[in-house]
C-alpha cells in the first residue's frame, strides 16, 4: 500500500475541483445554446407581437457570464494566502 504525500493529495483534489467547475460551466453554456431556439420557437408559435424571449436570453446570458468569471478568475491567489494566514493564526 502506497501512501500519497499530502501535497500531492491536495493538488489532486484541487485539480478534481477545477475539472468539476469547468464541466459545470460547459454544461451551463450547452443548456443556454439549446434553450435559445426553444424560447424563440415558443414565442413565435404563441404570440409574436411581444418578443418576450429576450428576457430569458439576457437573464440566462448574464448568469453564464457570471459563471465564466467564477470559473476563469485569475485572482484566486489571495484566497490561498488568506487560508494559510488563518491556519497560521490557529496554530499559535
Amino acid at each position: 500500500m502506497e501512501i500519497i504525500p499530502s501535497e500531492e493529495n491536495n493538488k489532486y483534489f484541487k485539480a478534481k475541483k477545477r475539472v468539476e467547475e469547468l464541466k459545470s460551466f460547459y454544461m451551463h453554456i450547452i443548456a443556454y445554446i439549446i434553450l435559445i431556439p426553444i424560447w424563440i420557437f415558443i414565442n413565435y408559435k404563441t404570440y409574436w407581437g411581444f418578443k418576450w424571449f429576450w428576457v430569458p436570453i439576457f437573464g440566462m446570458g448574464t448568469s453564464v457570464i457570471i459563471h465564466a468569471f467564477k470559473v476563469f478568475r485569475h485572482n484566486n491567489g489571495w484566497e490561498e494566502r488568506k487560508i494559510k494566514e488563518f491556519m497560521a493564526k490557529d496554530q499559535l
